[in-house]
């Protein structure tokens, strides 16, 4: 049955609605807290609706079949990747390797630098997109009119590895879990490669992966009062190639699929992953990055942590050359390249629009 849901049309605020902007866990923990501001509602848009997709339509990837299989078995997977990047750009990764305990152990980290005092999560607030370790709120609040029921935390981990000093022991937890992570997406990456036709190393060696960007984001999306009014992360699609998440058993992830918005459920310690702006751009449209978006509830906190997985800063990410031609003629490029720090740059520093970042390297078809 279909559920009505908050749009993306922000309300306009209040002329009282004081400007300074506090942690969304803050305001959440206000006593008595019955109704949200001005400033974090949404209008709701009565045609924007949930849909259910029966048990077991999204993909689901055995990893260890990807990697340890018989050829059989690998061919089988490596075909479903590919059909899961093509008809989803979505799907479910199981027996991946990255033990049980680590997945906890970061969540209860992340928990732990959320739950420090304000002025201490201040000390490592950032100033520039591009700055290794940002804390902060909404997703950009210098430009949004309405804000996220949302506070975060971005870290690059990779090639150069950074972390907060607080609390203790989250540096150590998000090392390991951060090369366990790369493990995996590489792995991923190399099956989705042999599924475009290329060898597995394509994306891997074209791209520099090796000194690719890999960024940590968790995000906090506290209980809310009025969670029909609220969004937690509006409609978006990502940038880079693969986004893994997990999160703490608290759903509330949708993706869109066939311009309808379906609920995620996860299973037991899988990864959920997303494809990116540049594996749609290095696929010349092949594989489509998927818009999602995360909703907030009344009743419970979720944490979510991303990791984000592109190419190196100065990689120039467009269509392989070699699905550009075929046996029945050229394909015409559907994209322009574009630096991936200049890429990043322009999604960091503005509103989330759906794919409005993607659409500026789009080349109009004639």
């Amino acid at each position: 049955m279909a559920a009505e849901t908050a749009s993306l049309l922000p309300s306009q605020a209040f002329p009282s609605q004081p400007t300074k902007i506090t942690s969304i866990k803050t305001l959440a923990e206000s006593p008595g807290l019955t109704s949200i501001p001005a400033t974090y509602t949404f209008t709701p848009d009565l045609h924007d609706h949930v849909t259910c997709v029966p048990e077991g339509s999204i993909p689901v990837i055995d990893y260890s079949l990807l990697i340890s299989g018989t050829p059989d078995q690998r061919s089988k997977i490596v075909h479903e990747l590919g059909r899961a990047c093509q008809d989803w750009g979505f799907f479910m990764v199981i027996n991946h390797g990255v033990p049980e305990n680590l997945l906890s152990s970061i969540l209860d980290g992340c928990k732990g630098f959320f739950d420090l005092p304000e002025e201490e999560k201040q000390e490592f607030k950032g100033n520039h997109v591009l700055d290794p370790i940002r804390s902060g709120t909404s997703f950009n609040v210098s430009v949004e009119k309405a804000f996220y029921w949302r506070d975060f935390l971005k870290v690059f981990v990779h090639p150069v590895f950074y972390s907060p000093t607080k609390p203790a022991g989250l540096s150590e937890i998000s090392l390991e879990y951060s090369q366990r992570v790369r493990e995996v997406a590489r792995g991923l990456l190399k099956g989705i490669s042999e599924s475009l036709g290329l060898v597995g190393s394509y994306i891997d060696k074209a791209l520099n992966l090796e000194q690719g960007k890999q960024i940590f984001i968790a995000n906090l999306y506290p209980t809310c009062p009025q969670p029909e009014l609220a969004m937690g992360m509006p409609p978006h699609s990502d940038h880079g190639f693969l986004t893994l998440l997990i999160q703490n058993g608290i759903g509330g992830l949708q993706i869109q699929h066939k311009g309808k918005w379906v609920d995620v459920g996860a299973l037991p310690n899988s990864f959920l992953v997303n494809t990116g702006d540049h594996l749609e751009i290095l696929s010349n449209g092949r594989y489509k990055s998927v818009l999602h978006r995360a909703m907030v509830n009344r009743k419970a906190t979720r944490i979510s942590i991303a990791m984000a997985h592109g190419p190196s800063l100065d990689s120039v990410v467009s269509p392989a050359p070699e699905l550009l031609v075929s046996s029945i003629g050229n394909e015409p490029a559907a994209y322009v390249g574009m630096k991936y720090k200049d890429y990043l740059e322009l999604q960091q520093s503005n509103k989330l629009d759906g794919k409005s970042c993607l659409d500026r390297v789009r080349i109009p078809a004639v």
